[in-house]
C-alpha cells in the first residue's frame, strides 16, 4: 500500500480499443450486458481465464474490449474491486 494519503492506486486503465463499462445484467452462461463509457451497451462474454476466478456481478465496473468484428458484442477484460470502481467514479472515469 502507498503511503498516500488519499488512498489512490493507479489503477488499471483501458487500452486505445477498450473501454471502461458498468454491468447491467447477468445473461446466464458467461455472457453479462454492458453498458460502456462510449454509450453504447454491448453483450459482454467472460472469458475463460476470468470465469471461475472472478465473479462478476449487476453493477460491477470492467473494461470491455469491444469486437473488430461486432462493436455490439465484446469481452470482458479486467473487473475492478469496490473501491478501485470508487476511485473512477471519484476521478470522472465513469458516472
Amino acid at each position: 500500500m502507498s503511503d498516500d494519503s488519499s488512498g489512490r492506486k493507479n489503477l488499471r486503465m483501458p487500452d486505445d480499443d477498450q473501454v471502461f463499462g458498468v454491468v447491467t445484467e447477468h445473461l446466464g452462461g458467461n455472457h453479462v450486458r454492458v453498458r460502456c463509457a462510449d454509450g453504447e451497451t454491448r453483450l459482454g462474454r467472460i472469458p475463460g481465464r476470468m470465469k471461475y476466478r472472478t465473479w462478476i456481478n449487476e453493477d460491477d465496473v470492467v473494461i470491455l474490449e469491444p469486437w473488430d468484428w461486432q462493436d455490439e458484442k465484446g469481452n470482458i477484460e479486467w473487473r475492478y474491486d469496490e473501491q478501485d470502481a470508487e476511485q473512477l467514479r471519484r476521478e470522472g472515469h465513469i458516472d
